[in-house]
């Protein structure tokens, strides 16, 4: 990490050490809403639509997160940030969660007082290139203009790997990832580098999403999670469960569809997630029914999913690491009991 990126880490580990961090589950029942950091605007993971009403799988982290807490997936405010803004918002108290397509990370993890709540997206950093360039590989980009959002490990990474393999490149550096793939898009940069999740939506706003393909390197690993203050184990471990229930809602098979017949299920699993083990909510602060709650309003994780980022959205991407640990992939989540 640079010495500005340093300077930057000190003043938001500041800014938390200051913070009345202990109380945020009383704040949030107190003003009846959760206030959720997202992106600007990424397709997939946190975008308004035409109506204004903000849609993707870390908004449904939110919805989940003010389900269990307060029972009502709807008491959410979203406030748009970018990445330089993001964990000086939370350290402030501006918002009680950020849920904004973060990557989990040493520095952040041990420098800026903040935890990770867990990962609902494990994804990876690749390049976009106009089709008609003919390039079959990242190393083939030795020279090139690359779009790139500032602030943040997409930015770090490929200077760790161009510099690795030997290769030169010019930054054009953004705010925001819209703006760095608005400006590849209408040729300002040879390439476009972001996460391969934001990379398939964001080229869905493309003006010829087909010309547009993705180089076939992944350089880096970059899990995606729902993230705190320090100092707030109770509000922690509601966001780690809230995102946990909805995994493993999936794995036992309850669905928004069917939750209410899976009540009366006779599996000890299904009737503890959904409430049916009195004391269970007592560490957690909430509800017993907090788990039915988020699965009925919000749908297991697998349904978030692929209304989102899956096969039912634009982008279509394939589960791949991110279906359940027993179908392939790594999801995982520690039972309920």
């Amino acid at each position: 990490m640079n010495k500005k990126a340093l300077t930057a880490a000190a003043v938001i580990s500041v800014a938390l050490s200051g913070a009345v961090s202990a109380e945020t589950l009383d704040s949030v029942k107190s003003k009846d809403f959760v206030k959720c950091g997202v992106t600007s605007g990424v397709p997939g993971f946190s975008v308004p639509d035409e109506k204004g009403n903000w849609q993707g799988l870390d908004v449904d982290v939110c919805r989940a997160v003010a389900a269990a807490a307060l029972g009502d997936a709807s008491k959410v405010k979203f406030i748009p940030l970018n990445a330089k803004e993001r964990f000086t918002a939370l350290a402030s108290g501006e918002i009680d969660v950020l849920s904004r397509v973060t990557t989990w990370t040493l520095t952040r993890d041990s420098q800026l007082g903040i935890n990770f709540a867990g990962v609902n997206y494990y994804d990876g950093q690749g390049f976009l290139v106009k089709k008609d360039l003919g390039l079959t590989s990242v190393k083939e980009l030795d020279g090139a203009t690359i779009c790139v959002q500032s602030g943040t490990t997409t930015e770090l990474n490929m200077a760790d790997y161009f510099r690795t393999h030997g290769l030169e490149n010019k930054t054009v550096v953004f705010d925001t990832n819209e703006e760095a793939a608005t400006a590849f898009d209408t040729g300002r940069c040879d390439a476009f580098t972001t996460d391969l999740s934001q990379a398939f939506g964001l080229r869905t706003r493309m003006a010829d999403p087909d010309s547009v393909v993705a180089l076939p390197e992944v350089i880096s690993k970059e899990p995606l999670g729902p993230v705190v203050r320090q100092g707030d184990d109770q509000w922690f471990n509601v966001v780690k469960w809230s995102l946990n229930a909805m995994i493993n809602a999936e794995e036992l098979g309850i669905t928004m569809a069917n939750v209410d017949e899976m009540k009366s299920s006779d599996n000890p699993n299904i009737k503890r997630l959904l409430g049916g083990e009195e004391g269970l909510a007592k560490g957690l602060g909430i509800a017993e029914d907090w788990g039915y709650q988020i699965v009925k309003q919000v749908g297991n994780y697998g349904e978030a999913f692929d209304r989102n980022v899956g096969k039912d959205s634009p982008q279509k991407i394939t589960r791949g690491l991110n279906n359940l640990w027993n179908n392939g992939g790594i999801m995982y989540a520690p039972p309920v009991r």
